[in-house]
């Protein structure tokens, strides 16, 4: 994918573009945003464009690439001996130590056969701090010809010593999370059965199934969609080493997909319930997110204002408990049985 196929203006890459077109190119980037796929495909036309051998040229300067060449072709197979990732491995999805010294080893030589060496370090929030201080030093002091982008959705956790030395451009506006009709569908579903007088034990149980039920639906969809787009898919015959790695980084991705998209739907019934919040209030329409949403209301009616705003405090709990090594399940069970409906 090239710059031009990005589907509306980001002012993210009109930046890009214009540091390039004026030879300004930073020597490390921060490139946040909410979807990790989308930081991954931008930081990859990045490096296209830096190496591109057609690129599109704006005052004699590549601002954009080509997208068909070689050099295009294996960067976005991930095949190129100049671009180099590093991403979290292993079910504790960290990027270690041993992997940014090598990640550094290999930005520190000169290009093998293109202009630039671009290092892309993904979920950068999830390097450990042995790592993150292995980094600092080609932080401060890059090699010539040489590009560092860093992604993240949680830009929070990564070291201030870290952010401060890059440039960081916010893609948030234009990968913002809304949700669509399925989810919207669901939410519904949801709220009505919240609201149908969900204060028995077996209520409650049920609503835990509904909620259960979607997120095996989203991780299986993750892992099909991810194994579907990893190279081990593409190549059968490779060393031991690099296929165990391919599988770590796999797992390690599946995972934090999982994790993201599960966060996103418990947005959602956060959504809702500061909905009824608000309709406990007296609050109008305007301010609710769905106030046409079945189950604001009834649940509203049912509740006072504290135990309304107290449903949104745990839930906001149960959303820090899942970010730890807890059973899934059991942190959602808990926070739903303390759920005022």
């Amino acid at each position: 994918m090239a710059f031009k196929n990005f589907s509306k203006p980001s002012q993210g890459v009109q930046l890009l573009q214009r540091s390039l077109a004026r030879g300004r190119l930073g020597h490390a980037y921060l490139f946040t945003g909410h979807r990790p796929e989308e930081l991954e495909l931008l930081a990859r036309t990045l490096a296209k464009t830096l190496n591109c051998q057609k690129p599109v040229k704006t005052g004699g300067v590549a601002t954009d690439c080509c997208d068909e060449c070689l050099s295009c072709r294996k960067i976005d197979h991930e095949t190129h001996a100049d671009i180099h990732w590093a991403r979290p491995e292993s079910r504790s999805r960290v990027v270690t130590v041993e992997q940014m010294r090598d990640l550094m080893r290999e930005i520190q030589l000169k290009p093998a056969e293109a202009e630039y060496k671009v290092a892309i370090i993904a979920a950068a929030d999830r390097l450990n701090p042995q790592a993150a201080n292995a980094f600092l030093k080609t932080l401060e002091e890059p090699p010539a010809k040489s590009v560092l982008v860093l992604l993240s959705t949680e830009p929070q956790r990564i070291l201030e010593t870290i952010l401060s030395r890059c440039l960081r451009l916010n893609f948030s506006a234009e990968s913002g999370y809304a949700p669509d009709e399925a989810q919207s569908e669901w939410l519904a579903a949801f709220g009505a059965l919240a609201a149908g007088g969900q204060k028995s034990l077996l209520g409650r149980y049920r609503l835990l199934d509904v909620l259960l039920q979607k997120l095996g639906e989203i991780r299986a969809r993750v892992d099909e969609a991810l194994t579907a787009r990893s190279p081990l898919q593409r190549y059968d015959d490779v060393e031991k080493d690099l296929r165990e790695r391919w599988e770590d980084e796999l797992a390690a991705a599946i995972e934090a997909e999982y994790r993201r998209q599960r966060a996103d739907l418990l947005l959602l019934v956060q959504w809702w319930l500061r909905d009824v919040w608000l309709r406990s209030l007296a609050v109008g329409g305007e301010l609710l997110n769905f106030p046409k949403m079945a189950g604001v209301e009834a649940v509203a009616k049912k509740i006072s204002p504290r135990q309304a705003l107290e449903n949104l405090q745990t839930l906001e709990q149960t959303q820090r408990l899942l970010h730890t090594n807890v059973q899934e399940a059991l942190a959602l069970e808990v926070g739903l049985l303390k759920l005022h409906l």
